[in-house]
């Protein structure tokens, strides 16, 4: 029987540091371009996201905390996701700074514009979203408590790859070297050995 390191959350893990995303692990990063409604452009990493439906194909990233991301997509509803590679790793890392200035700019990047919404996207990341708005949820606990974390979900509507990501039509993940966030406090990853494995029908 092993003897598991068991806790109730609220009472603290007595561990060095939170394990809770280290388990749920690895997460893409949600590098997020926004605009305000008066033009400004935004751009930020959020260490809570994922994809959250095929069709319509949904993702979605947490803000803990009222930012300017969040401020921009409940305005304007239109949001780009951008794929972080290990190559803009230090970049991406830059525009986590909490500051005025126009993250694009701090962190070098240049940009391309969008088709279908406002923000612009990374050149370089080899792979981008734009996604309009679908809902905005402020998270409670189980009592239904509000806690300060908004979920923004949103629809990817215009999907832009580079071909050198696809061999034979199949997109190849680990061609991009995209970073994976950990759990530590500057843990990142990149994907490691694949492996095939079919669902039994």
């Amino acid at each position: 029987m092993t003897d598991f390191h068991s806790y109730a959350p609220a009472d603290g893990h007595r561990l060095p540091h939170d394990p809770f995303n280290a388990i749920v692990a690895p997460r893409p990063i949600g590098w997020i371009a926004s605009v305000s409604e008066q033009g400004k452009r935004n751009l930020a990493p959020y260490s809570f996201f994922n994809a959250f439906n095929y069709h319509p194909p949904i993702i979605g990233f947490a803000s803990t905390g009222a930012k300017d991301t969040l401020a921009n997509v409940r305005a304007t509803g239109e949001f780009v996701w951008n794929l972080a590679t290990r190559a803009q790793a230090e970049a991406m890392n830059a525009t986590s700074a909490m500051t005025e200035a126009d993250e694009f700019t701090l962190a070098g990047l240049d940009t391309v514009p969008s088709l279908t919404v406002a923000p612009p996207r990374v050149a370089g990341s080899p792979v981008q979203f734009e996604c309009r708005k679908t809902q905005i949820v402020r998270l409670t606990d189980h009592a239904g408590d509000e806690i300060d974390t908004w979920l923004v979900l949103g629809e990817v509507v215009q999907v832009h790859i580079d071909p050198a990501l696809l061999e034979d039509g199949i997109y190849r993940t680990e061609r991009a070297h995209p970073i994976l966030r950990g759990g530590g406090a500057g843990d990142y990853f990149e994907p490691g050995e694949r492996f095939d494995m079919r669902r039994p029908r």
